[in-house]
């Protein structure tokens, strides 16, 4: 457990973390130190002077918070008068050339820089000289795009390209009024995070390509998810929007700080991977080329297992441990041979040092915990005897082309139980549509063998059923969220001692 040391702030005692600096110590209990160059993974720059803070005793009058360390006794003045000038004047020196044009700007709602504004300084503008103009609308690549006119330089940008991903694309050039973030001539941003930028940047100088213009910000809610994108299941915040009458859309995913999965940043892929949820969704049941509802997709389905001659079931190693434990649950009463062959998930030599996974799988450590087979042979040698195959949102594409597949198939009745309107599933006999994962709740365990829970985000006008439905329906015997959470305690023995609502948010590393 970390030491806790006892300091006043504004004469009032806190116990804070010894070790951190004030602007996270003081924050950690509520108390906000402004600042537009520090971040906590990025380290102190001491550029923007924003974060100034008065000591009664003890040391200088004057220091930097972000490279300031807390210490035991110490006397720190925030709301004197002398400290407040210092706040208006850096935010009037920031404004000097900065346009004000938050009506338009992408960052306005969650602009460092106009937040300040509002709450330190609110005076009008002194200058009566044109501001300095500089370049607007700069593509820097990776589907970043750069306002300079914005920038206040505070370096944040540069810094994750040279700490965090090593590029070092992005460097400060010139001096004074004409000083302004730029790429090397010839060289954009050329790497698989280059988009986090956008997450740092305090004001809108960074924007994204994918995302500007789509949303205001204020209009969208913001809920907490897991990325599916690959085995690391980094923390995201998911920021969604119904327009009047519309279906509700997810509009981006961002990086949600957790310190022992993701810290505070995901790799673009991810970031991007919120289309899925939107695009090629399959919202109707089908069978052969006629469109049904959910009941009668379920009694037909219901028909096919009944004259089968040899089930095997597939999985999607995407699937959460509840999905998981039901289709495990419903083989067992079927009779039925489970698989979660999903060789064609792991691109080989894909992943990185950092956050990226050669396994695009969410949830394969899910398979091993709940002890699914998951080798070719097995699934191969099984779908050979057998004349129906279940596959629950396995993406066979991924390892077996067109013509594999339709071999594979041969002479096979398949029903797909999937929530993409893919042409694997356009092989299928019968199709039954469920929901994504921003479209339920669940848990999933990551490649470091952490346990994560995620709720649902996203509501649609027309609800679809999750894949533990559709167990349920086809004579699984879990029926409630509560039965498939004492099955899956039958069988991972480590999550004994918890029940969902006990798991922390940021994750349970099993054991």
């Amino acid at each position: 457990m970390a030491e806790m040391i006892k300091l006043f702030v504004n004469g009032n005692e806190v116990e804070v973390e010894a070790g951190k600096n004030l602007i996270d110590a003081i924050g950690a209990v509520g108390i906000e130190i402004p600042h537009l160059c520090y971040h906590p993974a990025l380290g102190a720059d001491g550029n923007c002077r924003m974060c100034l803070v008065g000591l009664e005793e003890g040391g200088p009058p004057l220091v930097a918070a972000c490279k300031t360390p807390a210490a035991e006794g110490m006397k720190v003045l925030l709301d004197a008068d002398h400290i407040k000038k210092i706040q208006h004047d850096v935010l009037e020196f920031q404004l000097i050339n900065h346009p004000v044009d938050c009506p338009v700007c992408d960052q306005a709602g969650e602009c460092s820089l106009q937040d300040y504004y509002m709450t330190y300084d609110g005076q009008k503008s002194r200058m009566t000289v044109p501001q300095v103009t500089k370049s607007k609308k700069m593509d820097f690549g990776c589907g970043v795009i750069h306002d300079q006119e914005r920038c206040v330089l505070c370096g944040r940008c540069v810094r994750f390209c040279r700490q965090i991903t090593k590029t070092g694309e992005l460097g400060i050039v010139n001096r004074t009024d004409t000083a302004r973030v730029a790429i090397f001539p010839g060289r954009p941003l050329d790497n698989r995070y280059a988009v986090n930028v956008v997450d740092l940047c305090p004001v809108g100088a960074m924007t994204s390509a994918d995302f500007r213009f789509k949303q205001r910000v204020w209009f969208m809610k913001k809920e907490r998810g897991v990325c599916h994108g690959c085995s690391k299941g980094c923390n995201i915040t998911i920021d969604h929007n119904r327009e009047k009458d519309q279906d509700d859309l997810i509009y981006r995913f961002r990086p949600l700080f957790n310190e022992q999965i993701n810290g505070y940043f995901i790799c673009d892929e991810g970031r991007l991977s919120y289309r899925d949820e939107n695009e090629n969704r399959l919202t109707e049941a089908r069978l052969s080329k006629t469109t049904m509802s959910l009941d009668k997709a379920v009694t037909a389905g219901l028909k096919e297992i009944k004259r089968a001659e040899g089930i095997v079931i597939l999985i999607s190693p995407d699937c959460s441990l509840e999905q998981m434990v039901s289709v495990k649950s419903l083989a067992e009463e079927l009779g039925a041979t489970l698989s979660g062959f999903s060789d064609g998930y792991i691109k080989k030599g894909d992943g990185d040092d950092y956050l990226i996974q050669d396994d695009k799988a969410a949830n394969r450590a899910g398979l091993a915990a709940l002890n699914i087979d998951s080798s070719q042979t097995g699934f191969e040698e099984a779908l050979a005897k057998a004349g129906l195959l279940i596959n629950f949102n396995n993406d066979l594409s991924l390892f077996y082309d067109e013509s594999s597949l339709k071999k594979l198939f041969k002479e096979k009745r398949v029903i797909g139980v999937t929530s993409r309107n893919t042409k694997l599933f356009q092989m299928a006999n019968l199709v039954i549509p469920v929901a994504s994962f921003t479209e339920y709740s669940g848990s999933i365990i990551s490649c470091d063998n952490i346990l994560q829970t995620f709720n649902r985000a996203i509501t649609k006008n027309d609800t679809l059923v999750d894949i533990c439905e559709v167990a349920s329906l086809f004579g699984g015997p879990l029926k409630t969220d509560r039965d498939r959470y004492d099955e899956l305690k039958k069988i991972v023995v480590s999550l004994n001692d918890f029940d969902p609502d006990t798991i922390p948010a940021t994750g349970l590393k099993l054991t």
